[in-house]
């Protein structure tokens, strides 16, 4: 009776908003038959799927869910179901932290260590500003947990856990204030602090401060894994053998993620933006402000939240991707319109290309650009030959990394040390990752260096050259082998020459992992590129990591 009467006034919802807002804008006549083909993939009994809200003005114009919840007991996503919306948590952390800056109790260019005392000796003062930026130059939590032997959604991970990596470390990737690099770690420190100073839980002082008094009434941090919470999707992820298995979140970690909340709730917060009740004016102003690198540049990134745009209007938002977790909240601002969408359908979903095809439905006639969403058009074909000249290895000096392309059966594949992923290509020099994650191009300033474009949708690409791959004789890959420690974390990686021409790294909980060669004394593997060093009289010593969010993280050879 319950589920028909949901049903029921769901539908009643979607008429009317069909009506009403149809009046005002361009969006077609009858959202549902222009919304159901984006998200018909998902829409069926044997699939987790997404939940979807559609505002204008924080007040839900459309909202249905699509697939399932919880595919062993057949229970449908609704408009009122619960996800983990992972790194969708971060502005409100900061919207506690801002409260607490209202109150008089802290500054946002207070040093860290003001308020967490056991922080360790980084050489340099790091600014709640700078957690807040991502410019702290702090490496990220969950890479250096998985260094350190923890297994992501196996292992149960708590705040104690992270901080426990955390006082380790030794060395910054970069001085506070002179980069962007995306970083977790800085976010349970805010979570960290704010319980400190409210002497409250986090979970308790937000609920208190921010859900409780917007009527968020199935929302919070959810500080406990064991807990039961009604009415909470499931996360799964695609199978090999087809269909989905369930991937869970397995952590107590709170700040950087761990956010459950509904489409209806993030409605509530949607209208906070337009009609302050919590923070002010001065609160929903300032997550919206970009943050600055000490060179004055400004960021793209805000309090929490990603500033850009889409099809020429101004965005903000942000996404989020735990396990089998997907999320999205984008608003535009100058429109008063948004779109939030829940997921629990894994890699399977793109909640970046997602919300974006449905803010054309609505938002077509003000956008003044194409979209960059790399629609799902027919694939060309193109000759093996023509695919061949892309093959080889490219480097990111950037980023330090690399980008292996092979030819396979007729197709290109990419690949950065782990498992490869075909391309589909849509042009002789264009091509896309499945599910429009990455789009990749290839240009050629002369023929023996052509360049690889890497972009995401909405992001700036990162630029690859080919370089000649190194191939090291058997006796320079036997020299590598051996024992190497870090004082930084406690698991001891071991590097065995196996077969006589394949190095192979072994350490605490992990698969082994191939360190494929790329330069002299280099190689790159799934954690991210080793750089061999060498002492003076030209032995191996160590190495040096670079992965994707931790720089420069030393080993020593024992």
């Amino acid at each position: 009776m319950r589920l028909a009467l949901e049903i029921t006034a769901l539908t009643l919802l979607i008429a009317l908003s069909t009506t009403q807002f149809s009046a005002s804008t361009d969006a077609p006549q009858n959202l549902e038959q222009a919304i159901q083909p984006i998200f018909a993939e998902w829409d069926r009994p044997d699939s987790p799927g997404c939940a979807l809200g559609v505002m204008r003005e924080g007040r839900l114009i459309y909202a249905r869910g699509f697939g399932m919840a919880n595919l062993d007991h057949g229970i449908p996503i609704r408009p009122s179901t619960v996800f983990h919306v992972a790194s969708v948590s971060k502005h409100f952390t900061v919207a506690a932290i801002l409260l607490l800056v209202q109150q008089g109790k802290l500054s946002l260019d207070d040093p860290v260590a003001r308020y967490l005392p056991e922080m360790p000796d980084l050489g340099a003062t790091i600014t709640l500003r700078h957690l807040i930026h991502h410019t702290s130059g702090l490496r990220d939590q969950w890479e250096l947990l998985g260094l350190a032997g923890w297994r992501y959604s196996l292992d149960l991970i708590t705040d104690d856990d992270v901080l426990a990596v955390f006082r380790r470390q030794r060395a910054l990737n970069f001085p506070p204030g002179s980069q962007f690099l995306y970083c977790n770690t800085g976010y349970t420190l805010l979570a960290q602090i704010v319980q400190r100073i409210s002497g409250q839980s986090f979970r308790e002082f937000t609920t208190r401060n921010i859900f409780a008094p917007l009527g968020m009434s199935r929302t919070h941090f959810r500080d406990n894994h064991a807990e039961i919470v009604r009415g909470q999707a499931y996360g799964y992820n695609p199978t090999a053998q087809g269909g989905f298995g369930l991937s869970l979140t397995q952590f107590d970690t709170v700040g950087a993620t761990s956010l459950l909340t509904t489409v209806e709730d993030l409605a509530r917060w949607d209208r906070n933006f337009y009609e302050p009740k919590v923070g002010g004016d001065w609160l929903v102003q300032q997550l919206v402000e970009r943050g600055t690198l000490n060179s004055g540049e400004p960021l793209d990134y805000a309090f929490g939240l990603m500033r850009g745009q889409y099809r020429g209007l101004p965005v903000v938002h942000h996404p989020g991707s735990d396990a089998g977790y997907r999320a999205h909240f984008i608003r535009f601002p100058e429109q008063r319109f948004s779109v939030a969408l829940l997921c629990n359908a894994g890699s399977t979903v793109n909640t970046t290309v997602l919300v974006r095809r449905v803010a054309d439905l609505f938002l077509e006639a003000e956008m003044t650009e194409p979209a960059d969403w790399l629609p799902a058009a027919e694939t060309v074909a193109v000759a093996p030959e023509q695919l061949a000249r892309w093959t080889g290895l490219y480097w990111s000096e950037a980023r330090d990394a690399f980008r292996e392309v092979t030819l396979q059966n007729g197709a290109l594949w990419i690949g950065s040390g782990g498992e490869s992923v075909a391309l589909q290509p849509l042009a002789a020099d264009r091509f896309r990752t499945p599910r429009a994650y990455r789009e990749i191009r290839f240009e050629t300033q002369n023929a023996d260096q052509p360049i690889l474009l890497e972009r995401f949708p909405g992001d700036k690409p990162d630029t690859y050259v080919r370089v000649p791959r190194h191939h090291p004789e058997a006796t320079v890959l036997a020299s590598y082998s051996g024992t190497y420690v870090s004082e930084e974390i406690e698991p001891i990686y071991r590097i065995v020459l196996q077969q006589g021409n394949r190095l192979v790294l072994h350490r605490l909980k992990a698969r082994p992992a191939e360190l494929k060669p790329a330069l002299p004394d280099v190689f790159f593997t799934t954690l991210g590129t080793i750089r061999f060093t060498r002492d003076p009289s030209g032995a191996v010593n160590g190495f040096i990591l670079n992965g994707h969010r931790v720089r420069n993280f030393k080993f020593t050879k024992r």
